[in-house]
């Protein structure tokens, strides 16, 4: 990836990263999926504002729109139903480990879906370095609980290979020639329509007490920030460098989160967590590829000058 889409990826890690502290707010007063589907409302209105504003029209053909609604379904619904099921039965560091094979799951759907996207030593390397990384970062506590609860473990993992079905499926957008913000808002629209008779059925949130002050900045906050302006984000660099380079994000997810949390929450970063961004950031370093050729690059110059 070329500096810029790197820059990109970093900021999309803080602010996904940014919805942890925005949802641990939320979820003190409202529902999980009256937050969910709030979140992506709010995103859909936001983007389409700001579309509107920019003089650009969402598309008219159904056959984008129904890739729209393909994209909400794999990169919203179905693993944002399957990880909150998950959860309800398994703890939390668990499901932060097995939401973070997605680039494991990415490197190998795109090697067989695509022609562009091959699997590389380097890559396969990186992702397994990044998800023991991501694994060291959670503790070894977490891994105590891996076996029980089979099937909340298998639901994790199948959201896990949605968000990767999804990276590969939305590279379709740039061939459609959809610029980022319209494939975003799309998205989000469409996961809108489809979420909120769920939210109805469910939550009932006529029946809720109205949020406060605090839990309305955090709905608007993950809406606008970790919603909004990371799926604009989020397209841009899919449209650039391909689904593997993207989905690991997932591995500075974490990183964006803890450090949110020491900083705003009062959580205490442990030695644990500096040993897993240091691995994080090696499979990172592995993935790319560059870092070690310039290393090898400048061991070979320093033995010719040697001799």
């Amino acid at each position: 990836m070329t500096a810029m889409e790197w820059t990109m990826l970093l900021v999309l890690a803080f602010v996904w990263g940014g919805s942890f502290f925005f949802n641990s707010i939320a979820l003190r007063e409202l529902p999980v999926f009256t937050v969910v589907v709030s979140r992506v409302t709010l995103a859909a209105i936001i983007l389409f504002t700001i579309l509107r504003l920019r003089g650009e029209r969402m598309p008219r053909d159904r056959r984008v729109w129904g890739a729209f609604f393909a994209m909400g379904l794999l990169n919203n619904v179905i693993p944002f139903s399957l990880i909150v099921w998950g959860q309800q039965h398994i703890a939390s560091g668990v499901a932060s480990i097995l939401n973070a094979s997605t680039p494991l799951f990415t490197v190998i759907l795109a090697h067989i879906l695509t022609n562009d996207e091959r699997m590389t030593g380097g890559k396969l390397a990186g992702v397994l370095i990044g998800f023991i990384g991501v694994a060291v970062m959670i503790g070894v506590g977490a891994l105590n609980d891996l076996g029980v609860h089979v099937t909340a473990q298998f639901m994790c993992l199948a959201g896990a290979v949605s968000y990767a079905f999804a990276g590969i499926y939305g590279r379709r957008f740039r061939a459609m020639g959809i610029s980022p913000l319209s494939t975003a808002t799309g998205q989000v629209i469409a996961s809108s329509l489809i979420m909120l008779p769920v939210v109805m059925v469910l939550d009932r949130p006529w029946t809720l007490a109205a949020p406060s002050p605090a839990g309305i900045a955090a709905v608007i906050g993950v809406a606008a920030i970790s919603t909004a302006l990371a799926y604009v984000l989020y397209f841009r660099i899919l449209a650039t460098a391909g689904a593997t380079n993207l989905l690991l994000v997932t591995f500075l997810i974490p990183v964006s989160a803890i450090l949110l949390g020491t900083l705003f929450l009062g959580e205490v970063l442990l030695p644990r967590h500096f040993a897993g961004m240091a691995l994080i950031g090696a499979g990172l370093a592995a993935s790319d590829g560059r870092p070690w050729t310039a290393i090898r690059a400048a061991a070979t110059q320093k033995n010719g000058t040697a001799r």
